[in-house]
C-alpha cells in the first residue's frame, strides 16, 4: 500500500510539473478593476507565471475546503468529547461501586470477579 501511494504522489509530481512547464507565460494581476482603481487612487499589480496562479488557485481552495469542513464537524467533535466524559465518570463510578461490593470479601475473589 505505501507504494500505490508513493506512485500516486510520484505521478501528481510529474503532472503538476508538466502543467507549470506548459505554463511559464507571465500574467498581470490586480487587486482592483480598473475603474475602481482609479476611483480609489489605488492600484496594487504584480506579474506573475499562469501557473502560480493556477497552484494558488489549487492550494487556496483546498485550505478553503479543510476550514469549512473542519468548522462544519466541530458539533460531532463536541458531542463526542461529551461522550468520552459521560464514560469516563460511568467508569469511575462502577469502579466505585465494584469496590464498596467488593471491601467485605476476600481479595482473591474481587481480582477474579474483576477480570470477569
Amino acid at each position: 500500500m505505501k507504494y500505490i501511494r508513493y506512485a500516486f504522489w510520484a505521478v501528481l509530481a510529474v503532472v503538476l510539473i508538466c502543467v507549470s512547464l506548459a505554463n511559464r507565460g507571465p500574467v498581470t494581476l490586480n487587486l482592483l478593476p480598473a475603474e475602481l482603481a482609479e476611483l480609489l487612487n489605488f492600484q496594487y499589480s504584480v506579474t506573475v507565471p499562469v501557473f502560480i496562479v493556477i497552484l494558488g488557485g489549487i492550494v487556496a481552495g483546498l485550505l478553503i475546503g479543510f476550514v469549512w469542513e473542519w468548522l462544519r464537524e466541530h458539533k460531532h467533535r463536541a458531542v463526542a468529547a461529551q461522550r468520552k466524559t459521560e464514560v469516563k465518570r460511568l467508569e469511575r463510578q462502577l469502579k466505585k461501586t465494584q469496590d464498596e461490593r467488593d471491601k467485605d470479601k476476600d481479595e482473591v475473589l474481587a481480582i477474579l470477579d474483576q477480570s470477569a
